[in-house]
């Protein structure tokens, strides 16, 4: 079995589920999972992990992401991107500089209420299969962040931006949202995500090249070890008289790593044998002066 990440470039058309369905036929293994779903208009980085990587989908779910997306004004639509019906088209009458002040209004905390065609569960049913079913429910607004705002292009009614924004964030909300504070509605007209976490598009390939890597017996060269994940957590080491504690998923001591620190309890460190081998992720308990196993991998699945 593979274990670690893999950055795939989803390309449009394509699921989430697609993408794991299609890695699945190219690793030869069911143990496959992606770590937070992207439209599927949307092209873009899907991490990808494979085998005992995928106890980390979770995580990396968790990470900040950055989209370049292409906003239109004057339409709204069900689906809030170009995709969906038709409820109002307008014509845009605020100027171009009211509709960048607007824009970089939503710099910071941001209530947003997620919208009907998305996974989100209600009572058990994912929005979208109630929207749908011609049904709409009530959803709560929930605290998102936007970090940084760009405007690439702006040729109205289309503009051009480059978002960086917290977990949960849709963008095609967001793009709705200006039209609605802009007066006259607005949709995603495209996105592709350039980043989560630390893993870049560059950093991506696409699935006819995994394809390919696999038909030349080089797939692994494309897979990222787990811990990559962690690369900004500080790494410890545990002595060698003390790895049994570490292999049966042990609280540690910092007294019994090679390193003989105490992090603070906010950051979460990597966790090594002493012969280098990646064991886990851990977080300093002040209370009980110990590192606590976060997320183990022993290499047991």
């Amino acid at each position: 079995m593979i274990n670690g990440i893999v950055i795939v470039q989803k390309e449009p058309g394509f699921t989430s589920h697609d993408v794991v369905a299609k890695m699945r036929g190219i690793c030869g293994q069911k143990k496959i999972g992606h770590t937070g779903t992207l439209d599927p208009m949307a092209a873009g980085v899907l991490p990808v992990c494979l085998g005992s990587a995928t106890k980390i989908c979770d995580m990396l779910a968790d990470r900040d992401k950055e989209y370049v997306a292409g906003l239109l004004l004057g339409l709204e639509t069900d689906t809030q991107d170009t995709t969906g019906q038709i409820l109002a088209d307008r014509p845009v009458q605020a100027p171009e500089e009211e509709i960048r002040r607007i824009m970089h209004s939503f710099v910071g905390e941001y209530w947003q209420v997620p919208p009907m065609y998305s996974a989100l569960k209600v009572n058990g049913r994912k929005l979208y299969e109630l929207a749908r079913a011609g049904k709409e429910v009530e959803r709560k607004a929930r605290r998102v962040m936007i970090h940084e705002l760009e405007i690439l292009e702006c040729r109205l009614p289309v503009i051009l931006f480059r978002v960086v924004c917290s977990k949960g964030t849709y963008i095609r909300t967001l793009c709705a949202d200006i039209g609605q504070k802009a007066g006259c509605g607005g949709v995603m007209q495209s996105l592709e995500r350039t980043r989560v976490g630390s893993f870049c598009l560059e950093d991506a390939f696409t699935l006819k090249e995994l394809q390919h890597k696999k038909d030349e017996n080089r797939l692994e060269d494309a897979v990222l070890p787990v811990d990559s994940v962690f690369a900004d957590c500080p790494a410890l080491h545990v002595e060698p008289v003390f790895c049994r504690l570490l292999d049966n998923g042990n609280v540690i001591l910092p007294e019994q790593t090679m390193e003989k620190k105490c992090y603070d309890p906010e950051r979460r460190v990597r966790v090594y044998r002493p012969e280098g081998s990646f064991a886990g992720i851990y977080a300093y308990s002040p209370e009980r002066k110990c590192y606590k196993p976060v997320k183990m991998f022993l290499g047991k699945e």
